[in-house]
């Protein structure tokens, strides 16, 4: 049954070479319910709204699934939130993902799907990569995630079922805009 294993917010601002000066890249898994509002997760933080967060990029998601591809691939563990998600799901292809598709996580919280992930150079040196290497690598996988707008508020745990409420037929996949 497709769930959220793990809800992460952000655990420290780090330094960062980019122009903003400091990155919420860092997030972590926390104990109990998190508070879901219309920019995502209470206490979470994104450092650099001109390209991340806002009202279309409230949540990310990326899957168990994809994440033990990548601790293969890098042989290295990639525990949640290490790539920057607050949502690490199990059992559900987030990259088949439609845009304008909307899940109910837990009994209150409706997101609905806007778009893919766009990997930067700030994902890439939390990656150890200072150059378009793992930017290149990461899209040319395609398992990029989805961002999520939010919307119906409420509060969601560790263990919550996600269930598929709406899926618009004509409408790409996550999969199908990745940048690769």
């Amino acid at each position: 049954m497709p769930h959220v294993s793990d809800i992460c917010v952000v655990h420290a601002l780090l330094p960062d070479s980019g122009q903003v000066g400091v990155t919420a890249i860092d997030k972590r898994p926390v104990d109990g319910p998190v508070r879901i509002g219309d920019y995502g997760a209470y206490a979470d933080v994104q450092a650099d709204r001109r390209h991340h967060g806002g009202l279309d990029q409230a949540l990310y998601a990326y899957a168990q699934e994809d994440a033990d591809f990548w601790a293969d691939e890098l042989d290295r563990d990639i525990p949640a939130g290490f790539f920057g998600e607050n949502l690490r799901t199990v059992g559900i292809d987030v990259n088949a993902a439609r845009v304008g598709e909307q899940w109910r996580i837990g009994d209150t919280v409706v997101v609905e799907v806007t778009s893919p992930r766009i990997p930067c150079q700030t994902f890439a040196r939390r990656m150890g990569d200072d150059g378009h290497g793992w930017v290149k690598r990461f899209a040319t996988e395609n398992r990029l995630g989805p961002y999520f707008r939010v919307i119906r508020r409420g509060s969601i745990a560790a263990g919550d079922q996600i269930v598929v409420i709406s899926v618009p037929d004509d409408a790409p996949t996550i999969r199908d805009l990745g940048i690769s």
